[in-house]
């Protein structure tokens, strides 16, 4: 597998507080890397960095290739990384369809392999809920428009933010499922989530951060021979 994302050296800032120190990430294409911490370990943050809503104080994203670090957020996303916030960031008095809309554009090489109807394919839920305001929807169905929304800017990588954060159970499983999809299909991603068993049928990688800092990094296996990682990085 190519190369997609190396990241080297990276501090990021909000006003003067440093929340990143010497973050140092790679993955292949095809991957799906897992970020873990409690929280206000900096997962978000770093999210954050990638996508360019951060100040960096230093340090290299290569993104393909190319150094994205210090670029604005709207040429990242050109680039090729798609961002899924935790809050969902749902234009409420937007319908459905207007929600898509927003998010559709082809790829950084020009591919329009994700279209409304393959997103309704992955979501069937959708297709039904087209005219609907999207402030009217649950947290699921929002959660279904966010990722889909994101789809359809045909990314090279995709930052998932604790996409099952207060979803119920039935909920959290079909969106499993879902983006179990997308990893058999070969889409990157990287997910920050809480939900260990929803988290551990996705990724291939994981890497532990703690107080802005990457303590633990490698397979879930090697992190499982690790319980003192669990301990002390993850456990509440």
């Amino acid at each position: 597998m190519s190369d997609l994302l190396d990241v080297a050296g990276l501090n990021a800032a909000y006003g003067a507080s440093q929340v990143l120190h010497d973050i140092a990430l790679r993955m292949s294409a095809g991957e799906v890397i897992l970020l873990l911490g409690r929280n206000g370990a900096g997962k978000t943050t770093l999210m954050k960095a990638l996508m360019g809503l951060v100040s960096l104080r230093g340090g290299s994203i290569r993104l393909n290739g190319t150094d994205i670090a210090g670029k604005q957020s709207y040429e990242i996303a050109r680039l090729g990384i798609g961002l899924v916030p935790e809050d969902r960031r749902m234009f409420a008095h937007l319908t459905v369809a207007e929600n898509l809309q927003l998010g559709a554009k082809p790829g950084a090489d020009g591919r329009t392999g994700w279209n409304f109807e393959r997103v309704f394919q992955l979501f069937p839920d959708l297709r039904n809920l087209q005219g609907r305001k999207a402030g009217n929807l649950s947290g699921g169905q929002q959660q279904m428009v966010a990722v889909a929304r994101t789809l359809l800017g045909n990314p090279d990588l995709v930052l998932l933010d604790e996409p099952g954060e207060g979803l119920a159970p039935v909920i959290v499983e079909q969106m499993a499922n879902q983006l179990g999809v997308l990893r058999r299909e070969g889409l990157s991603m990287i997910i920050s989530e809480q939900n260990l068993s929803f988290a551990r049928k996705l990724a291939d990688r994981a890497y532990i951060l703690e107080s802005g800092y990457i303590r633990h990094s490698g397979t879930l296996a090697e992190l499982d021979a690790n319980p003192d990682a669990w301990t002390r990085y993850i456990a509440f």
